[in-house]
């Protein structure tokens, strides 16, 4: 089970960081990532780190936030973190976090095998 936190409300220019802890289960052993569905809008791919052992704990961003967000894991806490900074109104969504048991690299939301319940992020201009 993935647990989301740290959401909220923030103003244009702001930060806020975002935890997904697990439960029953092992984070290390998946890759990570985050998603965001936004009023409206199609589910997002945010954020990506892979599994340290045989994938290096790389990262990977989307255009829209490189340089903004930044993605890091805790495996001894069993906990990956999305640190957002400089946010901006389009960064309005509710943020999930995904675990991902495969082998190979994706932003696809149906590749991802668990899921948390998501945290609203709701960002003030």
């Amino acid at each position: 089970q993935l647990v989301e936190s740290g959401g909220g409300l923030v103003q244009a220019g702001g930060s806020l960081r975002l935890s997904c802890t697990a439960s029953g289960g092992t984070l290390s052993s998946y890759s990570m990532a985050w998603f965001r569905q936004g009023p409206g809008k199609e589910r997002e791919f945010v954020a990506r780190i892979n599994r340290i052992s045989g994938n290096g704990g790389n990262t990977y961003y989307p255009g829209s936030v490189k340089g903004r967000f930044t993605i890091s894991r805790d495996n001894a806490a069993n906990t990956v973190f999305l640190q957002m900074n400089s946010l901006k109104s389009e960064d309005t969504a509710v943020y999930s976090c995904a675990a991902d048991r495969g082998l190979y690299f994706t932003t696809v939301a149906a590749d991802y095998d668990y899921w948390g319940q998501g945290t609203q992020v709701t960002v003030s201009s």
